[in-house]
């Protein structure tokens, strides 16, 4: 049994149910004597409960593997107070009149904090009644509120890819679009914050009175919904999708390599199909663009689920052959759960490699696809990456790891049958990929950033610098008040540290 397992004192006999791993970790002072927790693993996972249960011991609190008679308070995470008791009783387990059911909220307070916090009804999970004096008391759920509050952050919300408001999302990223194509970034991301809190409701919006208590919809956002739920369509969305401009601009952009500022030149010089750009003379394309044109057929045309994980293949088989030890991660939507994509990125990292080890490496997989006759397009940009360089304080700043920007050429014979979209008489297609390298102690930091979503990873940080006093990017979380780098080994410390709740990849489809 783990040594951190405190025994109930005087001979009382102990009954305990065994629920997830043992934590092995060397003995913490234990401050607050009269707490003896229980973190239900239910709904939380094994990890993160091992994660919460260490820290809470270091924070000087009791904290027991199994429950026992000696528990005062069970922590529970998306649990409510019946489903507990529900637990209980299959676990054949009496309640005692003294047990508190708590969300992990109050946990993580309380660690923040140094101390239990005051527990509040926003942290029990029930109420416990025992008039008749019986030694088997039952439990009465408290009043539940009329709506549970949305978060305003994407990182405090559970977004799956079960959109039950499509109709409303789809209009807003259409209006998002088109004022990012008119650089007006404040209407922009109005729109998206819109959309990105309607993904995540588990219900369907039909009326006007749905909306009450919902953040990030300001009046604008209300006119469109309302317009939406009693005509069926939206008259602005209609005329922006029958504009020249965005229509010029959204096709312009499908191109790879082409941006706004070029849009914007083509489309003041009066080009408005792809056609006639490639047949001008006078205009002259980058090394990307040319690529762009050159298989925009392929690149325009999603990629598959099957044809993303034979590039996976392909890539690992690549990097495992001049590192073996290495991780080789598929981030973006595809680690979301996503079955398309546009493109396929991947993060590299490797333990106990050197500084010159890990330049060398996206090199020397690039050179093994030339002499394979794989690869068709590549930009490497090198690292500018600063250990001790604080975090970017932007919310979509890039990263500054090794990278590397490819086209790669997937034969269909790779891919399972059928699953492949394939041009008749063409044995193969031109695939996007984007490799990451980045040091291995700052993969924790690397991964979640590449996971995405983008308005996912826009409200994390966002929330670690208006909540937390903490800025956090791709490559680091620092602590303003403390003045120092917080340390992470996986994507559950980092939310720990900015006392979130953890949320899986495929509920980050923000």
């Amino acid at each position: 049994m783990d040594p951190q397992q405190m025994a109930p004192s005087g001979p009382r006999k102990k009954r305990a149910r065994q629920v997830g791993a043992s934590v092995a970790s060397p003995p913490h002072d234990i401050k607050f004597q009269d707490l003896v927790l229980f973190i239900l693993e239910k709904k939380m996972g094994t990890t993160r409960r091992t994660f919460l249960m260490e820290l809470a011991r270091r924070k000087g609190f009791r904290v027991e593997n199994e429950l026992s008679d000696s528990v005062t308070h069970i922590v529970a995470e998306n649990n409510s107070g019946s489903e507990i008791l529900e637990w209980l009783q299959v676990q054949n387990i009496k309640a005692s009149s003294q047990l508190e059911l708590l969300d992990v909220s109050w946990l993580i307070e309380s660690m923040e904090a140094g101390k239990p916090v005051e527990m509040t009804g926003k942290h029990q999970l029930v109420v416990k009644t025992d008039c008749s004096g019986s030694h088997n008391p039952s439990f009465q759920k408290t009043p539940p509120l009329a709506v549970k509050k949305i978060s305003q952050y994407a990182c405090q919300r559970r977004t799956t890819l079960n959109n039950c408001n499509h109709m409303f999302t789809d209009a807003f990223e259409v209006l998002a679009e088109n004022y990012e194509f008119r650089e007006n970034e404040i209407f922009s991301v109005t729109f998206l914050r819109a959309a990105s809190v309607l993904k995540s409701l588990p219900f369907t919006i039909i009326s006007m009175k749905d909306t009450e208590g919902i953040p990030c919809l300001e009046n604008k956002v209300k006119c469109i919904i309302e317009e939406i739920i009693e005509d069926g369509e939206s008259s602005e969305v209609k005329a922006v999708l029958n504009d020249e401009r965005y229509q010029s601009f959204k096709l312009f952009t499908s191109v790879f390599g082409v941006g706004l500022k070029t849009s914007e030149k083509w489309f003041r010089m009066g080009f408005r199909t792809l056609s006639k750009i490639r047949s001008d003379e006078t205009l002259k394309f980058t090394r990307m663009q040319k690529a762009g044109f050159l298989y925009y057929e392929d690149l325009v045309s999603c990629v598959t689920r099957a044809e993303a994980e034979a590039v996976s293949v392909l890539v690992k088989e690549a990097v495992w052959a001049f590192l073996p030890d290495a991780f080789v991660t598929m981030t973006g939507g595809f680690r979301r759960g996503k079955q398309i994509g546009h493109d396929v990125d991947f993060l590299i990292t490797s333990p106990g490699t050197t500084e010159a080890e890990e330049e060398q490496l996206l090199p020397k997989v690039i050179n093994l696809w030339e002499r394979k006759e794989l690869l068709l397009y590549c930009d490497l940009v090198e690292s500018t990456f600063e250990k001790s360089k604080l975090p970017s304080r932007k919310v979509d700043a890039l990263d500054q790891f090794q990278k590397c920007f490819l086209i790669l050429k997937l034969h269909h014979q790779l891919v399972d049958s059928g699953l492949s979209s394939r041009e008749e008489g063409k044995t193969w297609k031109a695939i996007r990929v984007d490799l990451v390298m980045c040091p291995y102690e700052h993969r924790a930091f690397a991964l979640l950033g590449w996971t995405g979503s983008r308005q996912f990873e826009r409200d994390l940080r966002r929330y670690a610098t208006h909540e937390r006093k903490m800025i956090l990017d791709n490559h680091a979380l620092y602590d303003k008040t403390k003045r120092i780098f917080l340390k992470a080994e996986s994507e559950e410390e980092i939310f720990a540290h900015l006392g979130l709740d953890y949320i899986e990849p495929w509920e980050r489809n923000a």
